[in-house]
């Protein structure tokens, strides 16, 4: 068991903390697989009820995979990517498809691997501390762990806004357009977790009660204007849209999407399309494998990942660098699937 992973049983409730809060709780493999031999373990037989998932100590429940790693297995052969990836989405699926009740505690920042876990758990405690943010196209990645499926059912066009922008939601936020199911402040959670460790079986009537009535939601203020801008499934018709829009906020969303990978944002878009009609969550993890596979090995990850990450200039060097340079072919070699032996698939209990 790694010990950047606490997993133990108190009462009938098992307890999952992500403990590494110097990287601020980010996912490794080691991490991913205690987490998923706690639940396996935990699956059948009576002794444990209900799970809670939190982080220890730190700013943030879990800022995302250890992408470094990742990267510059990317570099080389990219066996440790893949291997990585699969292990992740493997922890993904069993907490989506778990028997037993789940609660995540999304309190402080939550991104990318940490939507990963955070989201499956059938109830998801936002606090006024949470910033929750997909933003993958940054570092030349796409909306994965799942993102495909959780944007592509979010309302109107708030998904592909959210995959394109990297536009970090507050609690307030994520609670209005269903990313989190409870308001609570941060200050109850560890009353709140001793009452669920007390009465496993009452969770959602004790986390009802602890609710407290969320401030105003920016993110509503916006959503006509993010159904309307964001309206197009082509890239370069929602830039063309933002340019056009005389407004201030329309501005700077346009700005800050041209510092984006367009790969990535013409991978999140397709992606999307493709993940509302995606029948099984299985399904999704499959086909997001695929791409990790691919997105991993090419050039605006490792870029993506070197310009934010590693030497930090901030100035990534995409190729292609602009929206028409990524043809449709190349997103055909991106998206094709990976041969049936390398093939995704979900932990078997």
């Amino acid at each position: 068991m790694s010990d950047e992973i606490l997993a133990f049983v108190e009462g009938k409730v098992g307890r999952l903390r992500l403990n590494r809060p110097k990287a601020i709780h980010a996912l490794n493999e080691p991490m991913c697989r205690a987490m998923m031999d706690a639940l396996v373990d935990w699956h059948s037989g009576p002794d444990v009820e209900l799970v809670l998932l939190d982080h220890a100590e730190g700013r943030g429940f879990c800022a995302g995979g250890d992408v470094r790693a990742v990267a510059e297995s990317g570099k080389k052969d990219g066996v440790a990517a893949r291997s990585f990836f699969r292990t992740e989405y493997q922890l993904n699926h069993l907490l989506f498809a778990y028997a037993k009740t789940v609660v995540s505690f999304l309190d402080g920042i939550v991104m990318g691997g940490g939507v990963g876990i955070g989201l499956p758990a059938k109830y998801r405690v936002a606090t006024e501390r949470t910033i929750f943010a997909m933003p993958e196209a940054t570092i030349g990645l796409f909306p994965d762990v799942g993102g495909g499926w959780y944007l592509s059912r979010l309302p109107g066009r708030l998904g592909q806004y959210l995959a394109l922008t990297a536009a970090r939601l507050n609690g307030a936020d994520a609670h209005a357009i269903g990313l989190a199911t409870h308001y609570i402040p941060s200050d109850a959670l560890e009353d709140v977790k001793a009452k669920l460790v007390a009465d496993p079986r009452n969770a959602e009537a004790i986390l009802d009660a602890a609710s407290a009535a969320p401030p105003e939601a920016p993110i509503l203020a916006q959503r006509a204007e993010i159904d309307r801008l964001f309206a197009a499934d082509t890239l370069e018709e929602i830039l063309d849209a933002l340019g056009a829009d005389r407004g201030e906020w329309a501005k700077e969303v346009l700005a800050g999407l041209r510092t984006k990978s367009p790969q990535s944002c013409k991978v999140a878009l397709r992606l999307l399309r493709e993940s509302a009609r995606r029948a099984s969550f299985a399904d999704e993890m499959g086909a997001e494998y695929g791409l990790a596979a691919h997105v991993s090995m090419r050039h605006d990850f490792i870029e993506g990942v070197r310009a934010l990450l590693v030497d930090k200039d901030n100035a990534p060097r995409w190729e292609p660098a602009t929206p028409e340079g990524v043809t449709e072919a190349t997103l055909d070699t991106i998206f094709s699937p990976l041969p049936a032996e390398e093939a995704w698939q979900p932990l078997r209990l």
